[in-house]
């Protein structure tokens, strides 16, 4: 039935300041806009409500043109109207400095973490502090990503408002494409580790595994930053390689010829590549540090300090646990509960609640 003659207009979907898709939070974004702009169509149909896209001039028409797109503006982040009412305004993620509309219906947040009140200045913190209880203020309606997220919501913002936790999904790549990463020999063990490389993802404690280490071989990837190029030329270990700004296919062959996945990150909200590397049934080392012990569960191994020699016989321990019959399918079937389009779902049921429609009976 059309609902259109009753229910809201317009679903305002905001990505902020987001310019790039290689992290986490670009990945968020691509992953449940390109999903909720794919049931669009039958949005419109059903409700006579459409979805507009929020974001920067150089990512307008990502999502097609089944949805609207609307600009970002750095007058937004003081005052922000637009023509029509919105009946729900969505935030992708908690960093986002552009106000919600005036005028505006629910106005929904989803906070990927935190991780501000980890390992930073006094006064890093206060600021960041007092940024995201200002957004809290303009929030009706929140989602965290991990039910860690949500704690710290609770404890360190003193939100008492309406949180609910949508935990993230993660790329299967198994089948995907595969280009081999180059000089890296697939006939030789090697433990793989994938992140922007900032002090937060802790690849110094790897870089110290390394040295602590020379039978294995060690491939670290991630984007080109300045922090991974600074890692690269302060640790020269012969058993080290760094290959930085791969694309899907290298990554699903990384994932593919890897023994085993490191990840001794110190502040997460989620961690999507521990669970994409699970999904090719590799054995996976995560520090046990914010949310990391609830994204790995079971499936992972731990790491409770970072001196070298202990991470040593972690991974050792780890790498015999997997051999054992089962442990691999077991390791994918843990992965499979972190679904792109569960996590969509979940989103648009979301919606349907804060705008008073009925709930679907179909997909979508």
């Amino acid at each position: 039935m059309n609902e259109g003659h009753t229910a809201p207009r317009r679903i305002g979907i905001s990505l902020g300041n987001i310019g790039a898709l290689h992290d986490g939070l670009g990945e968020f974004a691509l992953q449940i806009g390109s999903r909720i702009a794919a049931q669009a169509p039958a949005w419109r149909e059903q409700h006579g409500i459409g979805f507009d896209f929020h974001l920067r001039d150089k990512l307008s028409g990502l999502f097609g043109d089944t949805v609207g797109y609307l600009p970002v503006t750095r007058w937004q982040r003081l005052r922000h109207v637009q023509p029509q009412p919105y009946a729900l305004w969505h935030s992708l993620h908690q960093l986002n400095k552009t106000l919600p509309p005036q005028a505006c219906g629910p106005r929904l947040v989803t906070v990927h973490d935190l991780n501000y009140l980890y390992g930073r200045s006094a006064f890093s913190t206060w600021r960041h502090q007092r940024r995201t209880q200002a957004l809290m203020a303009r929030s009706d309606h929140l989602v965290a990503i991990s039910h860690y997220t949500a704690g710290d919501v609770r404890r360190h913002l003193h939100w008492t408002g309406p949180l609910e936790v949508i935990h993230n999904g993660a790329r299967n790549l198994v089948g995907a494409p595969q280009r081999a990463l180059p000089g890296i020999d697939p006939a030789r063990p090697f433990l793989f580790h994938l992140s922007r490389m900032s002090a937060s993802k802790n690849p110094q404690a790897i870089a110290g595994l390394a040295a602590a280490w020379p039978a294995m071989d060690f491939v670290l990837c991630g984007p080109p930053s300045d922090e991974a190029k600074a890692l690269q030329a302060a640790n020269q270990q012969a058993n080290v390689r760094y290959v930085l700004g791969i694309d899907d296919a290298q990554k699903a062959w990384a994932y593919a010829h890897c023994t085993g996945f490191l990840f001794p990150s110190l502040t997460e909200g989620f961690g999507l590549p521990p669970i994409e590397a699970m999904h090719f049934g590799k054995p996976v080392f995560l520090a046990r540090r914010t949310c990391l012990p609830e994204i790995g569960g079971d499936a992972a191994s731990y790491f409770d300090d970072f001196d070298p020699a202990t991470m040593r016989r972690v991974v050792e321990h780890g790498l015999r646990q997997a051999q054992q019959p089962g442990r691999s399918a077991a390791v994918q079937a843990h992965a499979a509960q972190f679904d792109w389009d569960r996590c969509a779902a979940d989103y648009l049921a979301l919606y349907r609640r804060l705008l008073g429609l009925a709930p679907a009976t179909a997909p979508g």
